[in-house]
Parts: structure tokens; C-alpha cells; sequence
């Protein structure tokens, strides 16, 4: 039996659930390449979709199989051919393809029939769906190549995938779509994906791929992660990033997310298959593990409404409850919430701060700055900090100050300067606490003409 940490384990659960709560009754669209089962790591990617699935998000899984056709034909000493990116599919590539389909859908099938106790899939009931779901056409000759049986996505049903998600079904596609008459078409994994997503209007698009992510340099292979792409940020580095085309590499994935996003998806992922659990990390962390593309950057800064009041208590409690804060009562945020700035992101609330104005002393008290000790050190309190002196300006205000016990060198490092209690405006020195001993510091703000 394994040990379980209730310091750590309670805290953590607790992170998850504004995820939880966010994702129920959601849709995802779940794109798994072949290389990820050839290495062996179905097994377990199929337990953290099920655990997904009991969290009450719909998912539909598609599977990618290059690896095992190169592998078929092989063995049948056939040449893999490949041209823009695509498989060219004679015959004998049909075959291969249609076989390694049937044996891929039979282990996953398999897969998601676990039931071992002390496993992730112990009580896990998934039924898995599939069916005739795609209509496709041929791709016929490119630039003077026939690509034969190589077809792409046509129409999606996504009416009947609706019902059958909606239903408590997995819904499981293979890369093979279908004529009208009849006729089979070997499928691009990330177009029915993509086209897919795109029917249904999926919350989310994930494709767990060979490759990371997008690197925030793009000339340092050991770079970090760009977790967040907006889709015109997205756009434009797909003029920079080599061979878009070319299965497996980071620019074809990428291609696909902005695809998805102009389509309607909300959200498109990138995550590495090589990280054990990259798709609960990417769905339950705040900053995931791979590369988002979104419309627009999830992380906003705006002024709080009455909706954001059970949420600002909720952040703050922790920080009253071990003294670096003063307390502050439901009656007092519901009455001040107009002073608030909230920093949330994918519609979490992960930080606030409060602006007390003084306009007859021209200065202003920031209060309750807080950020969730989750995402700490990631730039939040800057940004609430730029915020408040932004609308401190805006007030015709001169300097703001706080009071704080325990983060002075913070708002040192940041161009506060200590002063003494006796600074402080009249309306605030009647109200401060000489036990608490709290250090006010000052900050002078530059005028509109200082920064220009």
C-alpha cells in the first residue's frame, strides 16, 4: 500500500478542484500518436483517460498507427512512401494500414477493459465506441503524384458522436474514413483529429505527440516550454518554424492547434507522450506541461466583480490564517470589491490586490496583495503591482504604500522605500495597528510624462 502525505496530498487535491469543477460536461478530443503505443506507454495513458472520463469529461480518442504500417510493410518488403507530408497509399499500403488498425483497436479495446484492484482502472467502467464516423475523399494527384488510396476528411457525424459521448461512451476513431461508395481511405491521424474537434466544438484538442512542445527559443532545443501560444502568436511563428509538413515535428502539430482554434476549438494542446501522466499534468496544473494555443491569452488582469468575492476569500484565508495578512471579512470584500484586481487564468482566480485611495494626502494604500502559493514565483505579483500603480494614476494619485509584516524586501527589490508610521495619511494613521508593528513603505509613481 502506498504511503499518502495529508500535508501534501490534501493541499494538492485541493488545487485540482476549480479544474475539475471547470472541466465537467466538457468535451475533449484526445489524439494519440502511434509512437506512443509502439514505445509502450498505452497502458498507462489509457488509466488517465479513464480517470478524466470519471471526472465527468466526454472524450473521444483518436489513434495515430505510422509506426505500425511502416512496421507491416516492412515485413512485407514494401517501401514506405511518404510526399507533402502525407503516406502515398497503393495497394499493399492499404492493407498494411487496415491491419495495423484492426490490431490497434483491438489492444486499446483491451486496454480500457482493465479492472485489477489496486490499479488506476480498479471500479473504472469505459465502454469504447466506434463506428463508420467519417466520410472521407480521396487526395488525389498532387503536383504530379498520385496519392492512391490517401484520402482526406470530408464530413464528420458528429450528431451520432454527440449521442454517444453524451451517453457515457468513449468514442475511438481510427484514420480511415469512407466514400459513398464505399470505398477505404487511409487518413492523416491529425486531420480526423483536428476535423473532428472542429464537428464537435471540443473544449479542448490534445495531441500527445513525439515532441514537447513549442520552445520559447526557437534556436535552443533546451529552452522552456512556451505553456501558452495566442493564436496570432501561434500564426506567426509558423512562418519561423521549419517543415510544416513533416509528420512529427513540432511546426505539423502546431499547424493542426491553429487550424482547431480558427475552427472554433477553444483550446489546442501539444504534449509530450514521454512524460509519464503529461495529460492530467497539462489539464489539472496551471501551467501545464506542454504548448497551448488559444485564441486569445488565457491570463488576464481586470478590476473584480461581485462574482470574484467567494474567490478572493478563498485566496486570501490561508495568508490570514498564518498572519501575513490582516483579516478581512466576507462584509468588508462584498463592500470594497471595487477596489479589487484579480489576476485569473482559464477562469481561476490565482491572485488579487486592493487599492485604498487617500486623494486629499495623493497617495493610496495597496491591500491584500496575494498570490496563490500554487503559482508563486511565476511574475503574478508583478503584474498585480503594474495594475494597481496603473490605476493609481489613472486616480491622479502620487505614490501608493502598504503595510506589511513579513514581505518587505519584496516591495524593496520593487522601488518601495521605508518610511515611518507617521507618514501615513491621517484617516489611515488613526486606523493603523501599533501592536502589529506593521513597516509601511512608500512608492513614488512616475507621471504619465516621466514614462513616455
Amino acid at each position: 500500500m502506498s504511503l499518502v502525505f495529508p500535508h501534501t496530498f490534501v493541499p494538492w487535491f485541493r488545487s485540482v478542484a476549480p479544474y475539475i469543477h471547470a472541466y465537467h460536461g466538457k468535451t475533449f478530443v484526445v489524439a494519440l500518436v502511434g509512437e506512443a503505443i509502439a514505445a509502450g506507454k498505452l497502458n498507462a495513458f489509457v488509466q488517465d483517460l479513464a480517470i478524466l472520463q470519471a471526472m465527468g469529461i466526454k472524450l473521444v480518442l483518436v489513434h495515430g498507427f505510422r509506426p505500425q504500417v511502416n512496421e507491416q510493410l516492412a515485413a512485407k518488403g514494401h517501401v514506405s512512401r511518404f510526399s507533402h507530408g502525407q503516406r502515398i497509399t497503393d495497394g499493399v499500403a492499404l492493407d498494411c494500414a487496415q491491419e495495423a488498425a484492426g490490431q490497434l483497436r483491438f489492444e486499446i479495446e483491451a486496454a480500457f477493459s482493465q479492472g485489477l484492484p489496486n490499479t488506476p482502472m480498479a471500479n473504472a467502467t469505459v465502454r469504447v465506441l466506434s463506428g463508420n464516423f467519417l466520410t472521407a475523399r480521396p487526395v488525389g494527384i498532387v503536383d504530379g503524384i498520385d496519392f492512391m488510396h490517401s484520402g482526406v476528411v470530408r464530413h464528420v457525424d458528429a450528431a451520432t458522436m454527440r449521442r454517444a459521448i453524451d451517453g457515457g461512451a468513449l468514442v475511438l476513431l481510427s484514420p480511415f474514413g469512407f466514400s459513398p461508395t464505399g470505398e477505404a481511405f487511409n487518413l492523416m491521424m491529425e486531420d480526423v483529429a483536428t476535423a473532428t474537434a472542429i464537428a464537435l466544438q471540443a473544449d479542448k484538442l490534445l495531441f500527445v505527440t513525439e515532441v514537447s512542445g513549442i520552445r520559447e527559443n526557437l534556436e535552443d532545443p533546451e529552452s522552456e516550454i512556451d505553456t501558452e501560444l495566442a493564436l496570432v502568436d501561434a500564426r506567426r511563428l509558423m512562418e519561423k518554424l521549419p517543415e510544416p509538413n513533416k509528420p512529427g515535428n513540432a511546426a505539423f502539430y502546431l499547424r493542426h492547434c491553429v487550424r482547431a482554434c480558427e475552427g472554433g476549438v477553444e483550446r489546442s494542446h501539444i504534449l509530450p507522450f514521454a512524460v509519464d501522466g503529461a495529460i492530467l499534468q497539462e489539464v489539472f496544473t496551471h501551467d501545464g506541461i506542454g504548448t497551448m494555443v488559444v485564441d486569445e491569452k488565457l491570463e488576464s488582469v481586470h478590476e473584480a466583480g461581485p462574482d470574484d468575492v467567494a474567490s478572493i476569500l478563498a485566496l486570501i484565508e490561508p495568508f490570514e490564517r498564518d498572519g501575513t495578512l490582516v483579516k478581512r471579512g466576507r462584509t468588508e470584500i462584498e463592500r470594497d470589491i471595487g477596489n479589487y484586481t484579480v489576476i485569473e487564468h482559464d477562469g481561476v482566480i490565482f491572485g488579487c490586490a486592493a487599492l485604498y485611495p487617500y486623494p486629499e494626502a495623493h497617495t493610496g494604500e495597496m491591500a491584500a496583495l496575494t498570490v496563490s502559493g500554487h503559482v508563486q514565483g511565476q511574475g503574478d505579483g508583478e503584474r498585480l503591482l503594474k495594475r494597481i500603480e496603473q490605476r493609481a494614476r489613472s486616480m491622479g494619485l502620487e505614490s501608493i504604500f502598504v503595510l506589511t509584516t513579513r514581505t518587505m524586501h519584496w516591495f524593496i527589490k520593487r522601488g518601495f522605500q521605508q518610511v515611518d508610521p507617521d507618514w501615513l495619511p491621517e484617516a489611515r494613521k488613526r486606523k493603523y495597528n501599533w501592536d502589529r508593528r506593521s513597516q509601511v513603505l512608500v512608492k513614488k509613481l512616475a507621471s504619465s510624462v516621466d514614462r513616455s
